[in-house]
């Protein structure tokens, strides 16, 4: 409905970009033709294109000297999500945080910025991985592949489940009292949307555990915090695979 009934309402697709600035406006004063720059636009802004044009409040920035044009455009969506989502936690330096997903877009941005809030991060990853998780800071690593996250002994005050491939029942026993159980999926049956009006009302039956499944707002914040975290050397995007702009349409 947002994106179009019969036609999409934007023809070319992108969300995340970095690139050098060709034109500006006669009312812009915060950037200057030749600045290289980086940002997000989750209302889509055509940034699948060699070229783009985008408004001088929306969240974009001077890309950092540290990194190239790849690695910033790879460093903003995920990022985005995994800080909007940790923010809506009362987190405190040393609480214990389990990632489920820890190699994706927002599981990977989510092990270094909870690394950065001082959290001790378990990371859930498969085999050919777990050295790449360790290298973003996880504390434990746990190999999906060869055992259960969820039979984990070690109890946790928050849960992050990244790719939506776990739920708040199957976790529950690894939260401590008064933990909460996060997930960036909606969920069987859109469970993830209800829970977070439920649990409270439930909670003196289930160990004061609650959801939440926070809507995103701060993409301005998100894409300034990730500057600065990349410039002082804390925080790296994962790129899996690179394409061609030509094969974008595939």
């Amino acid at each position: 409905f947002f994106t179009g009934i019969f036609k999409p309402n934007k023809p070319i697709p992108g969300t995340e970009f970095a690139g050098k600035i060709e034109e500006i406006g006669k009312n812009v004063s915060s950037f200057k033709v030749g600045d290289k720059v980086f940002g997000f636009d989750d209302s889509g802004s055509g940034s699948h294109a060699q070229y783009m044009t985008i408004l001088k409040d929306k969240a974009l920035t001077k890309i950092p000297s540290n990194i190239t044009y790849e690695q910033a455009a790879a460093s903003t969506e995920g990022a985005h999500y995994a800080y909007n989502f940790i923010k809506k936690v009362n987190l405190k330096s040393g609480q214990k945080f389990l990632v489920n997903g820890a190699t994706g877009a927002i599981g990977s941005a989510a092990v270094q910025l909870l690394k950065y809030f001082g959290a001790y991060v378990t990371a859930v990853c498969n085999t050919k991985n777990m050295e790449l998780v360790k290298s973003l800071g996880a504390d434990k690593v746990i190999d999906y592949t060869k055992e259960d996250f969820t039979k984990d002994n070690q109890k946790y005050n928050f849960i992050f489940d990244t790719v939506g491939k776990s739920s708040f029942a199957k976790c529950k026993p690894l939260l401590q009292p008064g933990g909460v159980y996060i997930s960036s999926d909606l969920g069987y049956m859109a469970q993830n949307v209800f829970l977070p009006l439920i649990t409270p009302i439930i909670k003196p039956m289930i160990g004061n555990k609650k959801t939440v499944f926070p809507i995103t707002t701060d993409i301005k914040g998100s894409i300034l915090l990730i500057k600065k975290l990349i410039e002082q050397g804390k925080f790296k995007a994962v790129i899996d695979r690179r394409y061609p702009l030509e094969q974008i349409v595939e």
